[in-house]
């Protein structure tokens, strides 16, 4: 039996986010610089996608570029948004054919303007499909999606139009930049590191956590079933108990 036959397709998660790491080490393996590393990763973000859609996932959350990320050499990050172009441009074809939904999180309006062009043309071309949600964070960071939702509220209540005793979790999530998502039930990070990196904190409240050593470039779909498989095993008590306790 594979390990997609072994997965429940009544128990799937309808929203998967992945943390993408690993790209600099493998390129480093193979004796090259870190662009090298991320222009492999494009294939691994086809593996992921190829995985949701098999198993009719709706949402697919990928952690591609964040705030922290202008941090990197120059060199790199222009490499960086220059893979980003190309690769939009390349397969906004296929995956439109695909049924594919291109979203984005994060302050796009901060990428170049040719960023900014091939993203305005992959929502348009692909906005009417019905198939997976490919979500791309890019300039994000989940502390400055927060502030930001504060922000907002305060405007709210401070023109009047909303009283802060109506303030309440249902609220703050419909100003996140995930507003009319479902929150992530599975969060998959490669390259065996344990941490979040300021994703998705408030959303991955109760998300259940599956880290591989695999580095991104490596990824497989098999990798993602395998998480899959992890999530079904866990038992999603959201706080509660899966049974009365015993008197």
């Amino acid at each position: 039996m594979t390990i997609l036959e072994r997965i429940d397709r009544n128990n799937t998660p309808r929203h998967i986010a992945i943390i993408m790491d690993g790209n600099g080490r493998w390129a480093q393996q193979q004796g090259e610089d870190r662009l090298f590393g991320h222009n492999f990763g494009v294939e691994a973000v086809r593996e992921a996608l190829r995985a949701a859609q098999e198993l009719n996932v709706e949402y697919l959350t990928m952690y591609a570029f964040s705030t922290e990320n202008w941090g990197r050499p120059k060199d790199e990050v222009d490499g960086l948004m220059d893979l980003l172009v190309r690769t939009i441009g390349k397969e906004v074809d296929e995956l439109d054919e695909s049924n594919v939904v291109i979203r984005t999180i994060g302050e796009t309006s901060g990428l170049p303007a040719s960023c900014q062009e091939e993203l305005d043309l992959a929502y348009e071309r692909t906005r009417n499909n019905t198939g997976v949600n490919l979500v791309l964070a890019l300039n994000y960071s989940a502390q400055w999606e927060m502030v930001e939702a504060v922000k907002q509220i305060s405007d709210l209540v401070n023109s009047g139009s909303l009283d802060k005793s109506e303030i309440d979790r249902e609220l703050i999530s419909s100003h996140l930049e995930t507003k009319g998502m479902p929150d992530p039930e599975l969060l998959i990070r490669t390259s065996g590191e344990h941490r979040v990196s300021n994703f998705l904190l408030w959303q991955i409240a109760y998300s259940e956590f599956h880290f591989t050593d695999v580095l991104w470039p490596d990824f497989k779909q098999d990798d993602l079933y395998k998480a899959v498989l992890d999530y079904q095993s866990r038992d999603r008590r959201f706080g509660l108990v899966s049974e009365p306790l015993e008197k």
